[in-house]
């Protein structure tokens, strides 16, 4: 088969056009070996051009991260810098109390480094779940050991109902996630109020239910839930503990659904697909 030097010409500058940035359409459907290798070339451009728009895309969402964590950052470090100013001259009364404040606030910034650190790892494919069967009332009770000083201080009760249900899952991760939804409800809900933890099956799944005793959701909290640095109802909250969650779950074929509990309060039901 011959074929032009113009055609060939042609295509080398198409090629280069695409090399350079621009959008060239080399489809060809005419029959043979030339029209087939410009059909080829034009996938291969296609396939560069969608992964420059998601690196473009990966770039962007990085920087925007970064812009988040540098604004969670800088109020507490501020904050803690202040305090640590005036302890030399305040009085012993107050010293107490910035130093209270303080560690406070270091607790708050090695728990979002950590949350951080573990998002990280689950977005790059960094985890590898080591899933086994679990009764589920066991999952609670790992979930739950962190969250006991934080509970007391609050005088908030924990009522689980754990039935039989037994689920496939990574025990470690699935209770960090757990974990984070029982913390969230209890940010929700007045000291002194009770948690539900409630665990079950149905055909399709099983599934964890955790409902606190506060105000619950309105359509807008809910939209906004699980979009990092965005979804925390309290101003102590970082938005990064529910999104942490579902990364966790969809990394097992889970998911957590969020609505409005029976009894008022918001409710999130953590699902372990079969």
């Amino acid at each position: 088969m011959w074929i032009k030097k113009s055609e060939i010409i042609k295509l080398s500058a198409d090629i280069r056009r695409i090399v350079d940035g621009r959008d060239v359409d080399l489809r060809d459907n005419r029959e043979g070996v030339f029209s087939i290798l410009k059909n080829d070339v034009h996938t291969l451009a296609s396939l560069k051009n969608e992964q420059v728009d998601a690196l473009r895309h990966e770039r962007d969402r990085l920087k925007d991260t970064l812009a988040d964590i540098s604004h969670q950052l800088k109020s507490p470090l501020a904050s803690m810098l202040l305090m640590a100013d005036l302890l030399e001259t305040a009085p012993p009364d107050r010293q107490d109390e910035f130093i209270a404040n303080i560690r406070t606030g270091l607790t708050r910034m090695e728990w979002l480094a950590s949350a951080l650190l573990k998002l990280a790892k689950l977005d790059a494919g960094a985890v590898a779940f080591a899933r086994e069967w679990t009764d589920a009332s066991e999952l609670i009770a790992l979930a739950l050991e962190p969250l006991q000083i934080l509970l007391d201080v609050k005088n908030q009760r924990v009522a689980v109902t754990a039935g039989e249900a037994r689920i496939f899952c990574d025990r470690r991760w699935t209770a960090e996630a757990l974990s984070n939804v029982i913390k969230n409800a209890s940010e929700y809900s007045p000291d002194g109020g009770e948690i539900r933890v409630e665990s079950g099956e149905d055909p399709i799944c099983v599934w964890i239910a955790v409902t606190d005793c506060g105000k619950g959701l309105s359509a807008s909290e809910t939209a906004r839930l699980f979009r990092r640095f965005e979804g925390s109802r309290s101003e102590k909250g970082y938005g990064i503990g529910l999104p942490l969650a579902l990364a966790v779950m969809r990394g097992q074929s889970g998911d957590i659904q969020a609505g409005g509990g029976e009894n008022g309060g918001a409710a999130f039901t953590l699902k372990f697909y079969r």
